[in-house]
């Protein structure tokens, strides 16, 4: 057998210190703007974030922390966030994201099963880290992300980040790691059971920010100004951090204060062209922007993922705001992105409303990804919109096992399997019809909640709405909407209900309806349908009550 002929060009790892390298030296000038815990705006470059993140990795190093060793942060949006996320692996440590909005006994599971040496923590985290510390024997260290002059009281003994870094010189070559070496570790929210590790290296790291950047994807430039609302501690904030310095893109930090009026003025005040977050952080922007009766001036364009963008979300910041949004789907397993909505030519030439019905979708794959919906012994279904099954994907982002579960893979014949059920149309266009463990199953068919939860939203006076199955003597589940209504707004069940009419299957229409003061959100903004299937667990339907009376028909003519 003849031996390949090998391609003659240099074998230059992909590491995430190459990004930081990158934008210092050729974009070195562009700023990284950030809005401090201490309260001031902070400002600096490409190139002074470089150095100082040359010198954590000194400080780091001083300390004994070895390659493959793990770094675990507790912190916002920052500049100092942002250096761990090159200073940490750059030298061939695992740099830990940290939920911190979980429960105290998650995050010191998180922090024990990762065996994190140290922690790098902003200092609204103090009285956390008081809680963590007597659970976590093993972490040699606790970093307040801060100087001298702001270290806060505590009972746990504190280094102040600023110290640390300011006895090395920055004067550090990045080591050439292997590109296949661990870079970034992050954990699941852990709805289902304990949080799982999927642990990103530098390779994938690197081809998941040249995906981001991709004109389909996110469209990065180093003429655009980013601010990534979705935190740090969340997949990474989506790859921005990394995506940024690739494409030498001004990066705007918004620290802890994610409410409307903050991001409102701090957009403006820095010229931000685009965005990234979930749909709760948006509907808080929104409204502020309408109470003000404010607009943008430079902002273009967001990526809304996280849970399904509502349509009337979208609709609303294009049509209002003039706003492009691109609709996406991932998940930490795939340090996330997965698809995006934007059109190709061909389909930008369609009527409008057939252009909207795509971008309502959770998108297509960028290159990197491929996806497919299985049925339920394991075959591959039609791309026709209609057939909807588990999705499975893979790619190199992909996760190929969790860390520290080195006995099993969670793949099925090379494909990582979701959880989502999903359809995908003949333009390729996959959308998100519901979690496996949420999808309502009402006599023998299947209803989607996300379809449900999408036209209860659409409704003028309805501000969130969730969508779950409740119990059913004749059709085994049948959907009950939980709706939060607008401030000041008032609406009745019957006229949410009729809302419905026409706009789906009569089978599909929902048998009651409850308002709530607000729904239960997971750390990263999803909602937590657990929490309220739990809390509705005995929810009678009026349907259940009359079914005595009702002959036997269609589900939905019960009511």
């Amino acid at each position: 057998m003849t031996a390949p002929l090998l391609g003659q060009m240099m074998d230059v790892p992909l590491t995430v210190s190459s990004l930081i390298a990158h934008a210092a030296r050729h974009h070195g000038g562009t700023q990284i703007v950030s809005r401090r815990i201490e309260g001031d705006v902070h400002r600096y470059t490409y190139r002074d974030c470089e150095k100082r993140s040359k010198q954590l990795a000194q400080a780091l190093i001083a300390l004994g922390v070895a390659p493959g060793e793990r770094i675990g942060t507790l912190a916002w949006n920052g500049y100092r966030h942002l250096e761990a996320y090159f200073g940490v692996p750059g030298f061939g440590a695992v740099c830990h994201t940290i939920n911190p909005r979980l429960f105290p006994e998650q995050i010191a599971y998180i922090i024990n099963h990762a065996q994190d040496q140290y922690v790098l923590f902003d200092i609204t985290f103090a009285p956390l880290v008081d809680k963590l510390a007597p659970q976590c024997p093993d972490v040699r260290g606790w970093i307040a992300l801060t100087d001298e002059a702001h270290l806060p009281d505590m009972r746990t003994p504190v280094l102040s980040y600023e110290t640390l870094i300011e006895a090395e010189d920055g004067e550090y070559e990045w080591p050439l790691l292997d590109e296949r070496s661990a870079s970034n570790l992050c954990y699941t929210s852990g709805t289902t059971g304990n949080p799982k590790g999927a642990l990103y290296a530098h390779r994938s790291s690197v081809l998941h920010a040249y995906g981001a950047s991709l004109p389909d994807a996110m469209g990065l430039s180093s003429r655009d100004a980013i601010l990534p609302v979705v935190p740090m501690f969340h997949v990474n904030a989506w790859g921005v951090p990394y995506a940024a310095p690739l494409n030498g893109a001004k990066l705007v930090l918004p620290g802890k204060d994610l409410d409307g009026k903050s991001l409102y003025e701090l957009m403006e005040a820095e010229g931000v062209t685009c965005s990234a977050g979930v749909p709760t952080v948006w509907l808080g922007l929104l409204a502020y922007m309408r109470e003000a009766d404010v607009r943008f001036t430079t902002f273009k364009r967001t990526v809304i993922g996280g849970s399904a963008c509502p349509p009337a979300m979208l609709r609303a910041f294009e049509d209002e705001y003039g706003v492009q949004v691109i609709h996406a789907w991932g998940m930490t397993e795939m340090s996330p992105l997965g698809t995006l909505a934007t059109l190709n030519w061909e389909q930008s030439q369609r009527p409008l409303e057939a252009q909207r019905a795509l971008l309502e979708k959770q998108g297509r794959v960028v290159f990197g990804v491929d996806m497919k919906i299985v049925g339920s012994e394991g075959e591959e279904l039609p791309w026709d919109g209609v057939a909807f099954g588990d999705l499975h994907v893979r790619g190199p982002w992909v996760i190929d096992r969790y860390f520290r579960q080195e006995n099993g893979s969670p793949l099925v014949d090379g494909w990582f399997p979701t959880g989502d059920v999903a359809t995908i149309d003949p333009d390729g266009f996959m959308q998100i019809t519901d979690r496996s463990k949420d999808v309502i199953k009402s006599g023998g068919e299947w209803i989607s909640s996300i379809d449900l939860e999408n036209i209860a939203v659409a409704h003028p006076a309805v501000a969130e709405a969730a969508c779950i199955a409740c119990a059913h003597p004749r059709w085994t589940e049948r959907p009950l909407i939980v709706a939060v209504l607008k401030p000041g707004a008032t609406l009745t069940r019957e006229a949410l209900l009729a809302f419905y009419e026409g706009k789906v299957a009569k089978w599909w229409l929902p048998d009651d309806v409850v308002f709530v003061k607000e729904l239960p959100h997971t750390a990263t903004g999803k909602l937590q349908k657990l929490k309220l299937r739990e809390r509705f667990r005995d929810h009678v339907l009026p349907t259940a009550l009359a079914i005595e009376n009702c002959p036997l028909g269609e589900p939905g003519t019960d009511r």
